[in-house]
């Protein structure tokens, strides 16, 4: 399929729940009796209903069977008007006829006489079909009917793709001019290295500090490029790299303005932590890098080197992208970018706003249902939008979704309102379309350095980002001296990136001195946040400053630290530890201490439909501090200079203290890496000190009792009509008295060793969450199985995994103290299992009363709010 949707998968009924609101309508699915012929076993769900917006109607077309026709993920059009899916798998493709609207006539499906299959991009082009391969391996290839009996029988593997599977390559899609097939893949798939590219090819990792790569070495030994966009001609035989830096988007589209779209991936294990990316909508432009890189290592959208996203969607799996265009529907929703999200099975219509360059964008839920696998979504030639649900081998289907609310809201225009024909908008984006065709190397740069030099202090970043990628594609010894010649503070901190990137390492001092000259307080925000990423790729990529230069930048910059946002304190701790600032220390630690707890990680506006809910779900995702506190700790990790006793204290408390705070899968393990590297940058006495301190225990309430020995049906006969008058206060105290607050945290309380509990009450019944308490060994959730490891000396070491790299293996073995942990050599390891046994110990119920069990399983069935009918008396 597309993306990795494991920390969401859980959350899907919520995305069904949350979305109970007046402003949609909750219809069921339009099921014509002969559909449903082609699938006897139809999954018992086909009945539950859409939340759509008023005036839209979902059909269910078609239920694919299983057995013999997969899971379908992927869909195009071709040019007599039928649909066409592929299986992820190995099942083939299919040519689908649907029924015309408002008809009871069945879906006629069949299948296509070739052998191709797992295809995840497929464009009808140049009398051609084009499939994306995604493994087996990976290659586009063409599919041609040359003997017009209306079969494809000619099939050409016209170019392979290094990539596979969830990460490899995605979707496909025509340039607006017709000459092009753009090209869509993951950051699993290698970039083509000897075509043209609109991307300078010396890209890099650029960290000015050692990164924490993903505690369980996903996506590592990556190239920086990451996922990326292609172009190629209709044979395959010229390509171009047109835009990189992305994570794993799976489709693309180009707007009725003729501007390429993606929505890209996140990278969900990392919630909680300062570097999580959301979910984003992407305008792709040529020369751009979008900054994803692994673990910690990921570019922070304000970056003078990078672009910011249309809009940040939140926690998700983006699958399918379309345009509106030539859909039957309103006129917003025919210009809307609709892009479909797997694990909260959504479709959002993203409204886009011409911006400079470039546009805004605000997404709508557009329909939503649970469960809903979306997959691909295109744009019939009746009008409708059709979409499939299916992959990673779910039962799949076919819909359709189309408008019957007034006819009078149909707009007959074909123009498009936000496309700003002839505006200042539309001016700006041919200003930028005109600089990028400077986008490659030209043997006479002196008319691309007249054309592009200008620009370098354009207000507007995709103007400026447009002439600094010209530039760099020039020999910079034709334009450096202009740059260094250039007094706006804009273009200086511009031209230093390009010369940072490109020129001779010999301009290292001479460009430390042109970002000194500049007056720091005098620039705004954003000029702030380019030029402390100026200093540091002329750091990273040119070499570490003398002493003396060391001086000078920390005599410019340290005054201002801390300053007044938390994106230049961001980016200010991060120069000025990397240049072992005296003070760096005690103005970070000052920082962390007087953040305020706040749940920034984006949530989406499916989960706020409902408030409370809302509010649970970003109290669940919430760390229960403020994520950019992982950041100072990270950068303060490689400080060795600067540090008191109680500056040490300080920061080893936050790493105690952030070990019982939840996130990601990968969250723990990136504490456990900053605190274990910290460690190592301390010198022997601090070491010991630390090692003497040990945290408090938490002050906990007793039981009241007299407990006994409580079973599963002991607890629900009592349960049958004892569930209603209970007490929320009791409830409350009885979490903390049964220590359930020690490892689960539920809502803003509690640890974060064991299972999130918020929305625990949406997810099992109260007879499940009995079993499960009562026998937590019965079902153990798969990030919390223990892990068995046998060494070759013959020791066992039992634990939850937290953490795997720079050739350990963490295990914390005791839930109840994060703190205690063990590290084991990969190399020693012989063997690796996981323990049928559940690190939550049984009998936790056997200390409390009979009133105590049950305001507890009320406290939990109400996900902590005392307004719930469970509390009524």
């Amino acid at each position: 399929m597309k993306k990795t949707a494991r920390a969401f998968l859980f959350l899907a009924f919520l995305s069904w729940t949350a979305l109970r609101s007046e402003e949609f309508q909750q219809v069921p699915v339009v099921e014509p009796s002969q559909v449903r012929s082609s699938a006897a076993d139809a999954p018992p769900e086909r009945r539950e209903v859409f939340n759509l917006l008023p005036g839209f109607q979902v059909e269910r077309l078609y239920d694919v069977p299983h057995a013999t026709q997969g899971s379908w993920v992927c869909l195009t059009v071709d040019q007599k008007g039928r649909l066409i899916a592929s299986d992820q798998g190995g099942n083939g493709l299919y040519r689908i006829v649907p029924p015309p609207i408002g008809s009871d006539a069945p879906t006629r499906v069949e299948k296509l006489k070739v052998n191709v299959t797992a295809a995840q991009g497929m464009l009808a082009a140049f009398d051609s079909l084009y499939v994306l391969v995604n493994g087996g391996p990976s290659a586009v290839v063409r599919l041609r009917d040359t003997t017009g009996d209306d079969n494809y029988d000619e099939v050409v593997r016209l170019r392979e793709i290094q990539g596979a599977n969830e990460h490899g390559p995605h979707g496909l899609c025509l340039s607006p001019d017709g000459e092009w097939i753009y090209l869509i893949c993951g950051n699993d798939t290698r970039v083509p290295e000897k075509e043209s590219s609109r991307v300078p090819r010396n890209w890099d990792e650029d960290r000015l500090l050692p990164y924490h790569p993903d505690p369980f070495g996903f996506c590592q030994n990556h190239p920086p490029t990451g996922g990326f966009v292609c172009r190629f001609d209709r044979d395959a035989k010229n390509w171009e790299l047109v835009s990189s830096g992305l994570r794993n988007p799976y489709d693309l589209d180009f707007s009725p303005a003729g501007e390429l779209f993606t929505f890209d991936a996140d990278m969900e294990d990392d919630m909680g932590t300062a570097w999580y990316r959301p979910t984003r909508v992407c305008h792709v432009v040529s020369g751009s890098d979008y900054g994803w890189r692994n673990g910690s290592g990921k570019w922070h959208p304000e970056y003078a080197d990078t672009l910011p996203p249309v809009v940040d969607i939140g926690p998700g799996c983006p699958v399918g992208v379309t345009f509106g265009t030539g859909a039957n529907f309103p006129q917003k929703f025919q210009e809307a970018l609709f892009i479909l999200d797997w694990s909260f099975g959504t479709v959002y219509a993203v409204h886009l706003e011409p911006s400079g360059a470039s546009w805004t964008g605000k997404a709508e839920e557009f329909l939503s249902r649970a469960p809903l696998p979306l997959t691909d979504a295109v744009v019939g030639h009746d009008g409708a939008l059709y979409f499939t649900i299916g992959g990673r081998n779910l039962e799949s289907a076919l819909f359709r979704a189309t408008w019957v609310g007034k006819d009078e809201a149909i707009a007959t225009s074909a123009s498009a309102t936000n496309d700003d024909s002839g505006g200042t908008f539309a001016e700006m984006r041919d200003h930028r379309r005109r600089l990028a065709t400077f986008h490659h190397r030209f043997d006479d740069p002196s008319k691309v350095i007249s054309a592009v030099v200008p620009h370098l202090g354009h207000s507007d970043r995709f103007i400026r980002h447009a002439a600094r990628i010209a530039l760099e594609f020039q020999d910079p010894m034709s334009w450096g001296k202009t740059v260094l010649g250039l007094n706006d503070p804009q273009a200086v901190i511009t031209g230093v990136v390009a010369l940072a990137r490109q020129g001779d390492k010999s301009l290292h001092a001479t460009l430390l001195r042109k970002l000194g000259e500049l007056e720091f307080r005098s620039l705004s925000h954003a000029e702030q946040l380019e030029l402390l990423r100026a200093y540091a790729l002329v750091c990273m990529r040119m070499g570490r400053p003398n002493e003396k230069e060391t001086k000078a930048i920390i005599a410019h910059l340290d005054e201002h630290f801390p300053a007044r946002t938390a994106e230049v304190n961001r980016e200010l701790s991060r120069v000025l530890a990397y240049l072992e600032s005296p003070t760096a220390v005690q103005k970070t630690i000052a920082l962390m201490q007087r953040a305020e707890t706040r749940a920034s990680q984006n949530i989406p506006d499916v989960l706020r439909r409902n408030e409370f809910l809302g509010n649970k779900i970003a109290d669940m995702i919430a760390t229960g501090q403020d994520p950019l506190n992982m950041h100072y700790a990270r950068v303060l990790s490689n400080v060795r200079q600067g540090w008191t006793p109680a500056l040490r204290r300080a920061y080893f408390d936050w790493t105690l203290e952030a070990l019982t705070g939840g996130g990601g899968r990968s969250y723990l393990g990136y504490v456990e890496n900053i605190r274990r590297r910290a460690l190592e940058n301390c010198s022997e006495e601090e070491r010991a000190a630390v090692a003497a301190a040990t945290p408090p225990a938490p002050k906990l309430p007793s039981p009241i009792g007299p407990g006994r020995e409580w079973t599963v049906s002991d607890v629900m006969e009592r349960a049958k009509d004892g569930m209603t008058g209970r007490s929320f206060e009791n409830g409350r105290r009885t979490f903390s008295a049964a220590q359930c607050i020690v490892c689960h945290r539920l809502g803003r309380t509690g640890g974060g060793t064991g299972p999130n509990l918020t929305n625990l009450g949406t997810r099992f019944s109260l007879h499940d969450m009995v079993d499960t308490i009562v026998d937590p060994s019965r079902t153990i959730p798969g990030r919390y199985l223990a892990t068995v490891l046998v060494t070759s000396s013959g020791e066992a070491f039992t634990g939850r995994e937290i953490a795997s790299s720079d050739g350990l293996v963490t295990l914390m073995t005791d839930p109840v103290d994060p703190t205690k942990r063990i590290h084991v050599k990969q190399a020693d390891i012989v063997e690796r299992s996981e323990s049928p046994i559940s690190m939550m110990p049984s009998g936790l119920l056997n200390t409390l009363n009979e009133r105590e069990v049950l305001d507890l399983l009320a406290y939990l069935v109400s996900q902590g709010n005392p307004g719930d009918p469970v509390f009524s008396k």
